[in-house]
């Protein structure tokens, strides 16, 4: 009886550290230079089981199937909305197009238009639904597999969901930040993250029209997603030119330098694991 209840007690504490445990604030993985073309992406099921019936998923990077870090794109049919679910791990995401609702299933409607981001906690009951012609997101995960489980699952990890309409973005430019060249007229929101040394942060950037100049990554893991106009994209001059429209992806090594143009307003969002430079 004694060691039946040792047993217990040992699964329960196992138990309650899964439900507690929080979002990873690091990412051992080192990102090398790479590039994924809009249409380059590689499309699957979002939730094989469902086939057609799930949103379509695109891989940028990783793998979401396993216990790791990945970022990958969500396309949703105009009318979709899931049933009230839970998700095993915290995702962020940024809508790129349409309109997305992701909330309470007896919460009102709060259609969050392209560039809105929000923050789904593990555990968390929800449902999304989408109601633009076309809809696509991008979606951040730190650690995997990413699961769909019923709402009978459900936890508290402590963390709290997020809807932040893109009206509600607040906007810095090179008056307020140190790491943005004041020439180039750059401007940054802050989504999540920590500053501290070694420490996982997401960011918005928002390259004007007409930006020349480039990006140089200081940190083991540099990661960014276009979300909104379009850039041409270079580690140097002697590469050829990478179109990089809205769904696009590159990922830079510790100190490489990408080489971007624009001709129309862009916005990145940016994921590292410490600082990086533009100018």
């Amino acid at each position: 009886m004694k060691n039946i209840l040792i047993i217990l007690a040992v699964a329960a504490v196992f138990a309650s550290n899964k439900i507690t445990a929080q979002t990873p604030t690091t990412d051992d993985i080192k990102s090398v230079n790479e590039v994924v073309t809009a249409d380059n992406v590689e499309w699957g099921w979002l939730n094989p089981l469902r086939g057609d019936k799930s949103p379509a998923a695109g891989k940028l990077w990783g793998d979401r199937t396993k216990n790791e870090p990945a970022g990958f794109l969500v396309k949703f049919k105009k009318g979709f909305s899931s049933p009230p679910h839970i998700h095993n791990i915290t995702y962020r995401g940024v809508v790129i197009k349409g309109l997305l609702h992701n909330d309470d299933e007896n919460a009102e409607k709060q259609w969050l238009p392209a560039g809105s981001y929000w923050q789904q906690p593990a555990g968390e009951a929800h449902i999304t639904a989408a109601d633009g012609e076309d809809n696509m997101a991008f979606l951040d995960i730190q650690e995997g597999p990413y699961l769909v489980k019923p709402t009978s699952e459900a936890f508290d990890n402590g963390e709290r969901p997020v809807n932040v309409d893109k009206t509600n973005l607040v906007w810095l430019n090179a008056n307020d930040i140190q790491w943005v060249s004041e020439k180039s007229n750059v401007e940054t929101a802050f989504l999540w993250g920590s500053h501290k040394e070694n420490q996982l942060r997401a960011t918005l950037l928002k390259l004007p029209a007409g930006f020349n100049g480039s990006i140089k990554n200081l940190s083991p893991n540099f990661r960014a997603v276009v979300i909104s106009g379009g850039l041409t994209h270079q580690f140097s001059k002697k590469d050829a030119k990478a179109d990089l429209q809205p769904g696009s992806y590159f990922g830079a090594e510790e100190n490489a330098t990408s080489l971007i143009s624009t001709e129309m307003e862009t916005v990145l969002y940016i994921r590292s694991n410490g600082d990086f430079e533009v100018k």
